[in-house]
């Protein structure tokens, strides 16, 4: 049986393309409407974190079990939504880089 070696499958694998900032114009544009909108993003989710806790603790305090977890579970959401949009950019970078060596 043959087996390839690493060396093959990395030349057949690769077409030498890779990600650049000059190919269109416009590049730096994008990169600052993105940031505005991860921030954004973040304003929503501290609002909405906010809120939720709220909700949780005047209806932990009146009794409501129901509108009680509903907060828990926005503040849950709220927080990872703050999670993912504040490491997006890593999350971005490790994954793109994750498949190219082998």
């Amino acid at each position: 049986m043959i087996v390839p070696s690493i060396v093959a499958i990395r030349l057949v694998a690769d077409p030498g393309i890779s990600p650049n900032t000059t190919g269109l114009p416009g590049v730096n544009e994008a990169k600052q409407i993105v940031g505005a909108l991860l921030t954004f993003g973040l304003i929503g989710s501290v609002g909405g974190l906010a809120v939720s806790a709220l909700v949780w603790a005047l209806s932990a305090d009146n009794g409501n079990s129901y509108y009680a977890s509903r907060g828990k579970v926005g503040v849950l959401i709220a927080a990872g939504a703050a999670v993912l949009l504040g490491g997006a950019d890593a999350l971005i970078t490790f994954f793109q880089g994750a498949g190219a060596t082998l």
